[in-house]
This record gives structure tokens, sequence and C-alpha cells, in this order.
């Protein structure tokens, strides 16, 4: 190897060493000398490459653990590198990095082949790992196509749960925009139960409560009519409230009635007349319903005369409390104090009433001072009803004032009991039996025209046409009244060994007299009336009336004549109302024409022929008969409710249902004859209650059967 120990310097040699420096430069040994000598071996990638090699190529003494180490980790090694590591041991210092040089390439080449062979010994390790890695990958993926089905399936599934779930909602949000229109509407239209139950309710009282519910179910129903006056014409919803709310309505107007009624009576009983605000305030809602106050005034009006007249009655004999004012009756020796005090009594009664029915009608004082002329020009319909009331209210008192038939009547039997003492005592020429013979008969003249006048006065007077009640007519009841009293005071003055005929002579002309108007004015005007009121049932007021005279005289054993009179007068009208209720009640039920014809068929043609009982029209009037037979006529008859004989109602109902099953009999019978050519007329008969069977319609009506 050449010194690398630099030449001294000297001038001689300069061109020398320019030359030695070029050829130098020129040398490949140099040339790699020089760049081996001049590379800087300071950076950390040639200092861990020269690491690398070292430890490669290292000495067997350094090395001797790391190769022994190497064998343990690697036991693929090849023979070379064995022989490698054997001869390592005997070389000689700088041979190693000559071999170095020579195989480094090899080297290399056989360790990166020993690092592959560890990496695909590794990899194949990762290899089958990834192996089973994708068994369960693919078993994942199943599972997830399987899940991906389910979801896809259970996604088609929600999607239409989803859309009903949405249709649902916007359902129930529509709904509940109804719902809250429904409840606006209800609120508006509808009466809550606490108003129903002050309007229907006997347990709530006449009240503000009642009133308000009264006036909130007017509200509802005249904004009713304002919803119901649309171009459409009125709807379903409308006609229902209107209904309801007229209901309610009627049911509010009863209990005012029923409450009205009550109180009157009470008040018509009291000395002390007072209108409280409730009672002023039913007054005045009655006043829409003409009808029902007519109704609530009579009982007060009939309540008012009674009272008016027992205090009248009462001051005349007794007086006032403790006997203060004194009775009337002890000035009857100065007539003219004694008729002065019973107008005075009459004109205070009649202030009294006055300011009470001014108060009751809610009429302001009108500054009339007292005893001043009160002027009648005035045509308000409370003024109108406050001059009926008193007139009916005082009407009574007239009584009292005047001497009555019953007076009459009492004075003459008395002169006649003591006429005929004295004829048994003095004879009778003598001038006191003459005197009271004639003052006897005088008495009995002026009776009979009284009697004869109450008669009179009894036809004249009509009845009421806007009366539509069954009942006894106030006239008539009043007539009864007056011939109770006479039929007292004759039996009174009976000494009890009278035979029956002269008994009933004794009082026969009075009963003729008496009963006879009243008999004429049940008929006559009762069909005069019937004319002009369409609605009015003669035949039932009729029988009403003439019970009611009968009941009158039945309890006196000297007017047997005239009850049987007058009992044959009643069967009379019995046997006409059995009539009509029995054509009325087969009309209703179907059969009255079939039955017509049967009655008056002529037996020229089959009856199957005839129009009226084709099979058919038999058919439909069978129906019509079944379904009559399920209503509440057949036990008890609306129209003879009205009958106040509780067994005249069942005599004529139970008559005309016999004449009924009969009838029907007399259809089976003729339907079921072959000439009348009915076919399949048993079935015909039998698709029917009482399916042909007669005695079974008389189980029906519950009646034992009759031929």
């Amino acid at each position: 190897m050449p010194s690398l120990t630099p030449p001294t310097s000297s001038t001689p040699s300069v061109a020398l060493r320019k030359t030695s420096t070029s050829a130098q430069s020129r040398n490949p040994v140099s040339l790699r000398l020089y760049k081996v000598l001049g590379t800087n071996f300071d950076d950390e990638a040639t200092k861990e490459a020269l690491c690398t090699l070292s430890d490669l190529y290292a000495t067997p003494s350094s090395r001797k653990g790391k190769v022994v180490q190497r064998g343990n980790d690697d036991d693929d090694d090849d023979d070379d590198t064995r022989v490698r590591s054997k001869d390592a041991a005997e070389m000689l210092p700088g041979e190693m990095a000559a071999r170095a040089r020579r195989n480094l390439r090899k080297d290399m080449e056989q360790k990166l082949a020993e690092g592959s062979r560890r990496f695909l010994a590794a990899f194949r390790e990762v290899d089958q790992k990834l192996g089973e890695l994708q068994k369960h990958v693919d078993t994942m993926h199943a599972s997830l196509d399987d899940a991906e089905i389910q979801l896809q399936l259970t996604n088609e599934a929600s999607s239409s749960l989803l859309e009903k779930a949405g249709n649902l909602r916007q359902e129930r949000q529509e709904v509940d925009v109804k719902k809250s229109v429904v409840e606006l509407f209800l609120g508006r239209f509808a009466l809550s139960e606490e108003e129903i139950e002050s309007m229907t309710s006997r347990d709530v009282p006449l009240g503000q409560r009642f009133f308000d519910a009264m006036d909130r179910t007017e509200r509802i129903r005249d904004d009713c009519r304002v919803l119901m006056a649309g171009e459409e014409g009125p709807t379903k919803a409308g006609l229902e409230i209107m209904s309801s709310t007229l209901s309610y309505l009627e049911q509010g107007y009863e209990k005012i009635v029923r409450w009205c009624s009550y109180e009157f009576r009470q008040i018509g009983r009291d000395a002390h007349l007072e209108v409280t605000p409730a009672m002023r305030e039913a007054v005045r809602r009655l006043r829409q319903r003409q009808e029902l106050l007519t109704y609530a005034l009579a009982e007060l009006s009939q309540t008012r005369q009674a009272s008016l007249l027992s205090s009248f009655l009462m001051a005349l004999t007794r007086g006032g409390p403790s006997g203060l004012p004194r009775p009337i009756e002890l000035h009857a020796h100065d007539p003219m104090r004694y008729i002065g005090d019973m107008l005075a009594w009459v004109h205070q009664a009649i202030a009294a009433e006055r300011e009470f029915f001014e108060s009751l009608f809610g009429l302001k004082a009108d500054g009339r001072m007292v005893g001043s002329v009160r002027l009648f020009d005035d045509k308000s319909e409370e003024e109108d009803w406050i001059r009926e009331l008193m007139d009916l209210a005082v009407g009574k008192l007239c009584v009292p004032l005047k001497e009555s038939s019953i007076v009459s009547y009492k004075i003459a039997n008395l002169l006649q009991f003591y006429l005929v003492t004295m004829r048994r005592t003095i004879g009778t020429e003598a001038v006191l039996s003459k005197t009271l013979q004639e003052i006897t008969e005088v008495s009995y003249k002026v009776f009979f025209d009284a009697v004869e006048a109450l008669g009179r006065s009894l036809l004249r007077v009509p009845l009421d046409n806007n009366d539509l009640s069954l009942t006894p007519p106030i006239s008539i009841i009043e007539h009864a009244q007056v011939l109770r009293e006479l039929m007292n005071v004759y039996q009174s003055s009976l000494l009890g060994n009278e035979d029956e005929e002269k008994l009933i002579a004794g009082f026969e002309h009075v009963l003729d007299i008496m009963m006879d108007p009243a008999i004429e004015i049940c008929t006559n005007a009762a069909e005069a009336k019937a004319r002009a009121v369409s609605r009015w049932d003669i035949s039932v007021f009729v029988l009403n009336c003439l019970s009611y005279l009968l009941s009158v005289l039945e309890p006196f054993v000297f007017t047997v004549n005239k009850q049987k009179g007058l009992q044959v007068i009643i069967n009379e009208r019995v046997l006409l109302l059995t009539d009509e209720h029995y054509h009325d009640i087969m009309a209703k039920a179907g059969l009255h024409d079939i039955i017509t014809v049967c009655d008056k068929w002529d037996r020229s043609e089959p009856l199957s022929y005839i129009p009226t009982a084709r099979p058919q029209e038999l058919k439909w009037a069978l129906q019509r008969f079944s379904a009559w037979l399920s209503g509440l006529e057949v036990v008890q008859s609306q129209r003879l409710s009205h009958l106040t004989v509780q067994r005249l109602h069942t005599t004529i109902h139970q008559s005309a249902l016999e004449r009924m099953a009969q009838g029907y009999k007399v259809i089976c019978d003729e339907v079921r004859r072959p000439e009348n050519k009915y076919e399949a007329a048993s079935t015909l008969l039998g698709s029917e209650r009482p399916f042909g069977q007669a005695h079974l319609l008389w189980q029906i009506f519950g009646l034992e059967e009759k031929d």
C-alpha cells in the first residue's frame, strides 16, 4: 500500500508532483481509495449499515455467542453458512473483510431468503388465521344477509304500519279538531246534566237555577232556528236539538204548573196573601203557555173561592180571633148595619185580592188614590186575568148576600112542621093554622120559583169552548151542590115514620126541577160544544156528567126513582160509547174494513174476490192486528181513561174486546170456507198472531170465551 504521508515541498520537483498527481488521479485504486477516504461516515444510515456488516462478519471471539444464538433462532441455515462459520474461526485478520467483499451479495441474498422464509412462515400462520377469519366473515355476511332480508321485510311491513300510523295520526288530528268543534257545538247547543236535572227532577226546587236553565234552553232554540234557516233547509242535528229542547221545556213548564198549583193551594188557605219572587217569575213564564196558566190559575181561583167564602161565613157567625171583631150577624136586627158590615167586609176582601193579583202578575201601582174611580179602559192581558180571577174569587160571596133557595126551603119546611103541629094541637080551622097554611104556601112558591130560576139559569150558561177537559163543568158541580143541600134539608126534616111512596113523593117534584136541566145541559150543550170543538169527546163528557149526578143522588133513599131513570140514560150512553169504542179499536187494529165486508156481504161472489178482502189486503190487516195486540190499547184505552168511573172504563173496554174477538172468529171462519177461494187459508191466518186461533185471542184479552 503506498504511503499516505505527503512529500516535502521543494521547488524543483513541482512538475514532477503535478505529473505524479495526475497519474494517481487516473488510477482506479487511487480513485477508490480517495473516494473511501473522502466518504463521511458520520450520518446515521451509514453507521447503521456498518454496524450491520460488522455483526454479519464479526470475528469469532465477538461472534461466538451471536452465532450460537442465530443457530438456535433458525434451524434452516444451509451447509455453506455452517462451513463459512467454521472457517471464519481459522481466518486471519483482514481475510474476513476480503471475504465479505467477495460474498456480500450472496450473503445478503441468503439473509433476504432467510427473512423471506421467516415471513412466509409467519404469513402462513397469518393466512391460516385469515382463512378462519374469512369463514367467520362469510358466516357473518350470511347472517348479515339474513338480517338484511329480515330488515327489508321488516321495513316493508313497517312501512305499511308507518303509513297506517301516519294516517291514524292524521285522522287523530282531524278527530281532535272535530272533537273540539263538537265540544264547542255541544257547549253552545246542548244542556248540561245539571241544567237538565234542574228542569226535570222533582228534587230540585223551583228557583234561580231552574229559571237559568229555562233561559238557556230558550237561547239554544233561538240559535238553532238561525242555523236551520239556511238554504239547504233544516238539518238532522237541528231537528234533534229542537226536539230534545222542546221536550225539556215541556217538562220544565209542567214542573212550573205542579209547583204553582201546590203553592196556590197553600196561598188559598192562608189569610195573609204574599207573593214570592219565584211565584211571580213562574206566572210570568206560564204566560207563554196559556193553557197551563189557565190550569194553574183555575186551582188558585177555586182555592180562593173556598177560602173567601169560609172567611166570610166565619166573619158572619164567629167574628175575628178571640171574638174581635164581633160576628156580623149580631147586628141582624139592624138591617142597615147588618148589610153595611157585610158589604164593607166584601169591599175590604176585594181590595186585598186586587193587591194580591197585581203583585202576582207584576203590575206596578197606577197611582190611583184610594177611593177614586178605577178606569177599566186598560185592555192588557194582565188586567183581563185579574178581572176574571177577582170575579171568580168573590162570586161565592154572593150566596150569603141573598136569600138562597136552600134558605127558602129551610123556611118552608120549618113552617110546614109547625103547620102540622098546630093542626094537631088547635085544629085546622084555627086562625093560626090558616095563617101558617098561607105562609107555608107562599114559602113553597118562593122556593119553587127559586129552584126553577136556578134551572133556567143553568140552561142559559153555555159550555166553555176553551175548556177541553172532560170532567163536569163548574156550573154542573155548583148546581149539584145546591141539590145535595136541599136533599140534606129534606132528609133532616123527616120524622122517620113515612112510608116509601110518601117519602119519594115529598121530594120528587124538586128532583124533576133540579135534575132535568142538568141532564139537558149535559146532552144538548155538549153536542153544541162538540160541533165547535172537533177534538172534544162528547160521549165521555156526557157519561162523566151523568155519573157525577148519579153519585149525588145515590146516598139518599128517596131518590131511587130518579136514580133508575138516570141509570137508564147512562146505560144507553154506555151502549153508544161501547159501539164507538168497538169501531175505533177495530179501525186502529186494521180489521174494520174486512169485518164490515163480512157483515154486509151478500155471498153472491167469493169473499176473496172483493177488493177489501183480497188475500194481500187481508194479510196487511192481520199484520196490523198483530202489531196492535202488542200495544197498550189491549189493556187500557187512552180515550176511556178519561172516564171518571173506572167501572165504566172496564165494562166498555171489555165489551168492545169481546165484540172484536167474535169478529175475528167470523173472519177466520169465512177465510177457511172453501167457497171463498182463499189459497192456503191456514197459512194466511197462521202467519200472524193470534195465528187464526180465536180461543187464543180470548186468552190474550184476559176474557172468558163466549159463544
